[in-house]
């Protein structure tokens, strides 16, 4: 009886071709919902269709979500394809981890391109028509570091911070039309994305291990999940809001 339905739903997911992204996407097909997920790569994008199709309905899309025009163009066909985007889940996400005196202006600039305004540009793009239906969800992937802001990645942790405070906004922005508005703050997970971010430095990996309190990664299908629950009906008076995923590592 409480099975979480998504039939007749069009989702949109960046990031989709691996990690949460992924997961996500595979929720939403299982659910009812007609997917189409964005990467910047056409051969993960396929690899992800092959993994994804048995579940349902998957259409696959190049777009780089740190360039404004870039989505604008292709929100408007992704529209096309799926009929209605009533579900956008901004999972794209960069993580390339720098301390202040190393981090340049490129380090930085890509961070806040892909990380933040990324998911303004898709929001900007979509939610129009989620407000003219009078529904929609989007779900902005943030991070524990967006709370807490962690050492040696300062380009990082203030893209996700930026990102919780742009999903308050909004939120409240939209709070009378339908839509909501809600992020996800996850800690450490097992994604290829955290894999590469740490792949030369063990020891911070280790740090932020051992803040987690339930003294594990997080899995993706427990990403997908919670995204899957705010997709759907049963979250209807929560927006604005940015949910725990971090093992009880959060204390507000």
């Amino acid at each position: 009886m409480n099975a979480i339905e998504l039939s007749g739903r069009g989702a949109v997911v960046t990031g989709g071709a691996s990690g949460l992204g992924l997961a996500s996407a595979k929720a939403y097909l299982s659910a009812g919902a007609t997917v189409e997920i964005w990467d910047l790569r056409q051969g993960k994008l396929d690899e992800a269709a092959g993994v994804l199709s048995p579940f349902g309905r998957v259409f696959t899309r190049v777009v780089d979500v740190s360039q404004h025009e870039h989505v604008a163009r292709e929100a408007v066909a992704a529209q096309e394809v799926l009929g209605s985007v009533d579900i956008l889940l901004n999972c794209a996400g960069a993580a390339a981890f720098q301390s202040l005196s190393e981090t340049t202006n490129e380090n930085w600039r890509m961070n806040m391109a892909v990380n933040l305004d990324g998911p303004f540009y898709t929001s900007r793009a979509f939610s129009p028509a989620m407000v003219g239906r009078g529904w929609g969800r989007i779900i902005n992937v943030s991070s524990m570091a967006g709370k807490e802001g962690n050492a040696g990645a300062c380009a990082y942790s203030a893209s996700k911070a930026g990102l919780i405070g742009f999903t308050k906004s909004i939120g409240k922005e939209l709070a009378r039309t339908g839509v909501t508005v809600n992020a996800i703050a996850p800690a450490l997970f097992d994604t290829p994305l955290v894999a590469s971010a740490f792949a030369s430095q063990q020891a911070d990996r280790q740090a932020v291990f051992e803040k987690i309190p339930m003294g594990r990664m997080g899995r993706v299908e427990e990403a997908a999940a919670l995204a899957l629950w705010i997709a759907s009906d049963l979250c209807s008076f929560t927006t604005g809001f940015t949910f725990d995923l971090s093992g009880g590592r959060a204390t507000y």
